[in-house]
């Protein structure tokens, strides 16, 4: 069963708000390009370590509630000092943004392409 935790996010200038967050850590085939990505361990699996895509099924992370179920395709990378290298998505079908922080066996070559992208389209 997922474990269910609350989140604390801030965002400058406003109070901090709760955002409920499920724990779901598990394997899959990247629809992207067909590699197993295994289980990350030490939090939640969102993306596929080899190509960077990830797939649009959440509303709130975890809750498997988001209806599209597009291609979410590296456009760009943030560094955040808390967080680390965190990637930027946009969903090819409809079009939604959405971050994720980056885990530790990401290829890190195509975090240095996408860190140079400018939030073009990115493919590796």
């Amino acid at each position: 069963m997922p474990k269910l935790a609350c989140l604390f996010w801030h965002k400058k200038g406003e109070k901090m708000n709760y955002r409920n967050f499920t724990e779901i850590d598990e394997e899959f085939i990247c629809d992207n390009c067909g590699k197993k990505v295994p289980k990350l361990g030490y939090s939640c699996r969102n993306h596929c370590p080899n190509c960077l895509h990830s797939k649009h099924v959440d509303k709130n992370p975890g809750d498997r509630q988001e209806e599209c179920h597009g291609d979410l395709e590296p456009i760009g990378l943030e560094i955040d000092s808390k967080k680390g290298y965190v990637i930027i998505f946009k969903c090819k079908k409809c079009g939604a943004i959405r971050k994720n922080k980056a885990a530790k066996d990401d290829n890190m070559d195509l975090i240095i392409k996408l860190s140079s992208t400018g939030g073009r389209s990115f493919n590796p």
